[in-house]
């Protein structure tokens, strides 16, 4: 299947898991903390056949592992907001989860004050409302200490922190990450957009309380809907169909 014009001249900050020659919507997912686009790998099996499928690379990791991670939201959202205006030529959708839905904001936030094109719909999971962020020192944590930290969450390739060769590759773009969400949360925050919101939570997550998350409905004038599910942080990875699914089902009325 041919690449879309727009994906075809390339940009390292994708990765296209599902190329569509003349997609209807084109979901651009952001991960998490230390995550990388590998963790949204699946998600086209769920998803209409004329949706395009694809995810941030964020630099220090994977194909970009020879990168510096960025250390401020700021440029982050900047250098990201650069490089998706050329794909966003057809209904673009984003999803962040986590850390990654504060990424998503800051750069629709920022699409929108520059006068281009923002995401028609913008999904955020596992994240409490920008002002409802504070430090936890997790980015001042020692190594061992970080990597348990993150090994509770739970999520996919866990076991993996405790291979010391392995240690070496991983720690260092999740320590730039959660030191880049210590300084987000006590620094100034993008306003409210005027893109629809669906926030998404997990009933036994350690992070964000359910008012935390239901507090996005202040960071957009087009309304905000929530839902919950079953699981810890990382209940994408048993309910990733079941996320896909909502998404279409309110996209399709809402496009």
């Amino acid at each position: 299947m041919a690449l879309s014009s727009a994906l075809s001249s390339g940009t390292p900050w994708l990765r296209t898991h599902r190329p569509v020659a003349a997609p209807r919507i084109r979901l651009i997912c952001f991960p998490h903390a230390g995550g990388t686009a590998s963790f949204f790998r699946n998600w086209h099996q769920w998803a209409p056949e004329d949706w395009e499928m694809s995810a941030v690379r964020y630099p220090g990791r994977e194909e970009r592992i020879a990168e510096p991670c960025h250390d401020s939201m700021a440029e982050l959202a900047g250098r990201l907001a650069d490089a998706l205006v050329p794909v966003m030529d057809v209904p673009t959708v984003f999803f962040g989860h986590s850390m990654g839905a504060s990424v998503a904001h800051e750069v629709t936030a920022l699409l929108a004050a520059r006068g281009a094109r923002t995401p028609r719909a913008l999904f955020v999971s596992g994240r409490a409302a920008p002002d409802r962020l504070r430090r936890t020192g997790a980015g001042e944590l020692a190594d061992d200490e970080l990597l348990a930290r993150v090994a509770g969450l739970g999520g996919p390739g866990a076991e993996l922190l405790q291979d010391p060769e392995l240690r070496d590759l991983v720690l260092p773009p999740i320590r730039a990450d959660y030191q880049l969400l210590e300084a987000y949360a006590a620094g100034p925050k993008a306003p409210a957009v005027d893109v629809p919101v669906t926030a998404y939570f997990a009933t036994d997550d350690p992070g964000p309380s359910p008012d935390d998350v239901r507090a996005w409905s202040n960071l957009t004038t087009a309304g905000c809907e929530t839902r919950a599910f079953s699981g810890g942080h990382f209940f994408l990875v048993p309910h990733e169909r079941d996320v896909v699914r909502d998404m279409s089902d309110r996209l399709a009325a809402l496009l």
